[in-house]
């Protein structure tokens, strides 16, 4: 009984998504954020403490928003997946919500510990602001028209803007008006900015899948998802624009924008071709041929590969900076 209960805390968390976001932060910081920082004159990274804090911080945090996301969720996941329910089966109420806010205030006091020692005042207001997201987001939002969707797509897109927080906040804390004279900051916005465009557009799209696979316990409960309000086949030529628009900015960036060699000969550009787009477009089709939950259950699991491969296209572009 005690390893179920054991089992169940890390599935209430979603420790497989946690993990994910932890190697992603590492691969935005070491490997994007400093070789960027390698070929200019400001050559010092964030101390390997502080990524590190900076790491935990952001994990716990997103803890804390699974947790009180599946609090708010349980009657909608009493119809969606019955089979899956946590809360209240073997957690109670009251322990998911003691853990949600342990989970929150540890994390976001980390995080305001990396803000200060960076002297990164847009960090310690992501901090502070992002915790009350994901509570109005779990509570209210998710189930208000549109809004919930882009409300995770955007905090989905600050974990790679956070790391460009934090290094450029340490640098002009360092070097200060030294670092007005220099692209370094503008550059890491640039690259690490990609990288959290990429994930908000891919978020998006997986969000509007999830809808369209929840959409009876949705209805039930009265939500006001766009596969609610205006049918699957709308909410599909939606998602088909989004990706539409992702693919052309992936194709602009990964054959004509990178400022390194690249083409459809390169190891750059066979990624973008394999390991992106040909996953993206199996995932439009099939949420296109999709009949049933489960259907849209394997599109968006081959979304959530997409964005995983995104991310680690990191290990890629280091090669030639």
């Amino acid at each position: 009984m005690e390893r179920r209960i054991i089992k169940d805390y890390f599935r209430l968390v979603r420790w497989m998504n946690l993990l994910m976001l932890a190697i992603l932060m590492w691969v935005m910081n070491y490997w994007v954020a400093v070789p960027v920082l390698q070929t200019s004159l400001f050559g010092e990274a964030l101390s390997w403490w502080l990524v590190l804090l900076l790491v935990v911080a952001t994990v716990l945090i997103a803890a804390g928003g699974y947790v009180i996301n599946n609090y708010f969720d349980v009657k909608i996941d009493r119809i969606n997946k019955p089979d899956e329910l946590i809360i209240t089966n073997t957690i109670t109420k009251n322990q998911a919500m003691r853990l949600h806010q342990v989970l929150t205030i540890i994390g976001a006091a980390a995080g305001l510990v990396v803000a200060w020692f960076c002297r990164s005042w847009s960090l310690m207001l992501v901090m502070i602001l992002v915790p009350g997201l994901l509570w109005f987001y779990s509570s209210s939002y998710k189930r208000q028209f549109i809004i919930g969707n882009l409300m995770v797509a955007f905090l989905s897109a600050l974990p790679p803007l956070t790391i460009a927080m934090a290094n450029v906040g340490r640098l002009h804390h360092r070097f200060g008006d030294l670092m007005d004279y220099s692209p370094v900051g503008q550059q890491l916005y640039l690259w690490l900015g990609g990288f959290a465009l990429f994930a908000f557009l891919t978020t998006l799209m997986r969000e509007m899948i999830k809808d369209m696979q929840d959409q009876q316990g949705d209805r039930e409960l009265e939500c006001h998802t766009l596969p609610v309000r205006y049918g699957d086949w709308a909410t599909k030529w939606v998602i088909t624009v989004i990706a539409v628009l992702t693919i052309a900015l992936l194709v602009w960036i990964g054959f004509f924008a990178l400022p390194y060699p690249h083409g459809w000969s390169t190891l750059s550009g066979r990624y973008v071709v394999f390991g992106i787009l040909t996953p993206l477009l199996c995932s439009v089709w099939l949420m296109w041929a999709a009949k049933i939950p489960s259907d849209y259950k394997m599109a968006q699991s081959v979304m959530k590969f997409v964005m995983l491969m995104g991310m680690l296209y990191g290990f890629v572009i280091v090669r030639a900076l």
